[in-house]
């Protein structure tokens, strides 16, 4: 009687604790992320792809960003990170050019990145013209005259084609949006119904993150 007392009492606390450590951990498919329909291929090898899509003028993506470039460094060799500025149907965005321009000639760093958040929603100075931009972009030491060159060439063009390609392919409805290993999209909006901040919504998410890149790593063996 005694042996069944205790079997019964360590399955109550062995369920009990399973519970308590699976459910705060494990985010719910189709609420703290949701999977693709149509999975996109990836070129990562072992590592698990996550990218970023972002607008430069998005007051979201500018809070996110410290919180996701910490997430980033963290994670690092277990990941490839890439960022993907979103494009508009009919339109070009200077902010957008300018990305993948400095993306085109290597000198994207992530203190660069910042800077432009910090120009267009600190300093109050949209970049929203390719003369703003230009003005910008020397300012930070980069040759002036090799920006607008790569600015204006076919190179840079294609950059924001494939933009806006891929925000069909990966269902991009909304900014900032997380893909993971080409599959499974997340995002800060998702990540917590009862979150009361913007800052605790960007700190779950890094948690769902986690959660994802483990999975993606799995279904890669």
């Amino acid at each position: 009687m005694r042996f069944l007392k205790f079997l019964l009492t360590a399955i109550t606390l062995s369920a009990v604790a399973f519970s308590a450590a699976a459910s705060p951990t494990d985010p719910k498919e189709g609420v703290e992320y949701k999977t693709l329909a149509k999975p996109q291929p990836v070129d990562t090898g072992k590592k698990v792809e996550v990218i970023e899509f972002f607008d430069y003028a998005c007051p979201h993506c500018a809070a996110f960003d410290s919180t996701l470039n910490a997430w980033v460094k963290k994670q690092g060799d277990n990941i490839v990170f890439k960022r993907m500025h979103i494009g508009r149907q009919g339109g070009e965005l200077p902010q957008g050019r300018m990305f993948y321009t400095l993306q085109a000639m290597g000198v994207l760093t992530p203190e660069l990145h910042t800077k432009a958040f910090n120009e267009i929603h600190v300093k109050r100075n949209r970049l929203n013209t390719d003369d703003l931009v230009f003005d910008f972009v020397a300012k930070q030491g980069i040759d002036k005259q090799k920006f607008i060159d790569t600015y204006r060439g076919f190179g840079v063009a294609g950059h924001m084609r494939k933009a806006l390609a891929q925000m069909d392919a990966y269902q991009v409805e909304f900014w900032p949006l997380l893909i993971v290993d080409g599959k499974y999209q997340t995002a800060p909006s998702m990540a917590n119904a009862n979150a009361t901040s913007e800052a605790q919504l960007n700190e779950d998410v890094t948690r769902v993150l986690d959660a994802l890149v483990v999975k993606a790593k799995a279904e890669k063996k």
